[in-house]
């Protein structure tokens, strides 16, 4: 019985009886196919791939390829066969088993997320996320807990894709143990490199396949709860072929002409407060108290962040707030305790063009840090449920499902052990329309304030319930919500840095 295992059994999603497809472990019953039987289908299935990417250029969405199985170098000569079927210039193609350092110091899924294709793309994952899962439980490496927090991660992301209008396919490649093992044996011998290299966890899925066989249908089982595995055969390579490039070509075809349509989110039941009317925005510093707090909290800071930097506990801090509230100036007494080698500012504005073409949490996964590293965002990923929100830049339907989408998206960053610290800083419209006044009276503020500035004055209502809705539905244990008192920037200053030298002090205490 697999660790952690939940839910309906089902098993994995099979193709229609006409090809080899068949789940794991099963023997393949088809006669294999001719060149010329070949041939003769592939001719007008070429066609309908390209005709399909070309459409999909046009389209806001990408489509997501998932190649995995026991059968790995089944699933490289795939890759090479679409290589040459399809435009290569819109085909991206990602081997994800390379653990690199890179990799390993950050969560898990970072090296997906910098791989995902953009807009009218397509993207083949060769190993998909699943690979590493299967070869460590053939190496009985993983326990319940860290299983299930596996799949949980597969089933959530198979579920964001699909809810961003990203069509995904997901290939399971399997091959009975006989003609593995005599693939194997022909690709040790093989003396001039020829045949494809092997690796250590192909010797050990042939070890152990027949113990391994139910583990790999539950994987799938689980893990293909949003989205399901389709096996295939792989024991006749052009019929596996065929049969892959058929279900590429149909799905592509499928969403392109049945363009999915947003579905109404329900979201979870949740007591909305009014934090924003809890803060006190009385709290003042007298000047010279304020130097005396922010030189020690300063200090403070420069050596936890020595320690954070050796112990190896990476830091990503996200700063919201209303216009004008002191974000930068928080922001620069934060950067002046840390050495420039452990702390980057990521300042967030309006997107790109090749950020739109993405999820929108695409450019925030792009930017975490290495373990050990201090990453600020001033604004952040909860830009999709104020100002999209508000300013009806995202539907209703996609600020709902957001909330789910962060949640998940802090999750995994605290559960690879960074501690994620979130600030709104809070000001009444009085002391924001000073400070707007302020600002145009000096030369070297004037360029902050624009029209839009008193533009969204008009919306501070809507504002003030998308703050609170957000602050009610993200406020999670490892990653709450610190609302920070703004009227008096010294107070503000001084309270930002004591509240992430606490959080430095405790989660230092925990490693």
């Amino acid at each position: 019985m697999l660790p952690g295992a939940a839910g309906a059994r089902r098993p994995p999603a099979v193709i229609p009886p006409t090809t080899t497809s068949r789940p794991p472990g099963q023997r393949a019953v088809s006669k294999k196919l001719g060149k010329r039987e070949f041939a003769e289908a592939i001719a007008p299935l070429r066609v309908r791939l390209v005709n399909a990417q070309y459409r999909l250029r046009e389209s806001r969405s990408s489509l997501i390829v998932l190649l995995a199985g026991r059968d790995r170098m089944g699933g490289e000569q795939v890759i090479d066969r679409l290589a040459e079927w399809m435009d290569s210039r819109y085909l991206d193609t990602w081997f994800t088993g390379q653990d690199t350092d890179e990799a390993r110091l950050r969560p898990e899924f970072w090296r997906f997320w910098r791989a995902m294709p953009g807009h009218g793309r397509t993207g083949l994952f060769m190993g998909a996320w699943i690979s590493d899962t299967m070869n460590r439980l053939a190496a009985d490496e993983l326990d319940a807990e860290s299983y299930t927090g596996r799949i949980r991660q597969y089933v959530e992301f198979d579920r964001l894709l699909r809810d961003d209008g990203h069509p995904v396919l997901k290939i399971w490649l399997d091959m009975p143990r006989a003609k593995m093992k005599q693939r194997l044996k022909l690709a040790r011998e093989d003396a001039d490199g020829a045949r494809r290299y092997i690796e250590p966890i192909d010797e050990v899925i042939v070890e152990h396949y027949d113990k391994l066989t139910p583990v790999v249908q539950q994987l799938l089982s689980d893990s293909g709860q949003v989205v399901e595995w389709t096996t295939v055969d792989g024991e006749d390579k052009r019929r596996r072929d065929l049969t892959i490039a058929e279900c590429l070509a149909a799905t592509l075809e499928s969403h392109l002409e049945s363009a999915p349509r947003p579905q109404p989110v329900r979201l979870p039941a949740c007591e909305i407060e009014d934090h924003l009317s809890q803060v006190d925005l009385t709290r003042q510093l007298a000047y010279e108290t304020y130097k005396q707090r922010l030189k020690e909290e300063q200090r403070r800071l420069h050596q936890l962040s020595l320690l954070a930097r050796d112990q190896q506990l990476g830091v990503v801090m996200a700063f919201e707030g209303w216009d004008a509230a002191g974000k930068g100036g928080a922001i620069r007494r934060l950067t002046r305790a840390i050495s420039f080698r452990d702390v980057k500012v990521i300042p967030i504005g309006a997107p790109s063009d090749e950020e739109l073409a993405h999820h929108y949490l695409w450019r925030f996964w792009r930017w975490l840090p290495r373990d050990g590293q201090i990453r600020i965002f001033d604004r952040s990923w909860y830009g999709r449920v104020l100002v999209e929100r508000v300013e009806q830049f995202a539907t209703q339907s996609a600020w709902k499902r957001a909330y789910a989408e962060i949640n998940d998206f802090e999750s995994q960053l605290t559960d690879h052990g960074n501690l994620v610290l979130k600030f709104w800083l809070h000001i009444d419209p009085d002391e924001q329309l000073r400070r707007f006044k302020a600002r145009e009276q000096t030369d070297y503020k004037k360029y902050k304030i624009t029209a839009d500035d008193y533009r969204n004055r008009e919306q501070w209502e809507a504002y003030e319930a998308a703050v609170n809705e957000m602050v009610s539905r993200t406020s999670l244990k490892n990653a709450p919500w610190h609302l920070i008192a703004a009227n008096d920037k010294r107070w503000a200053r001084v309270r930002v840095i004591e509240t992430v030298n606490d959080a430095l002090e405790q989660a230092l205490e925990k490693l």
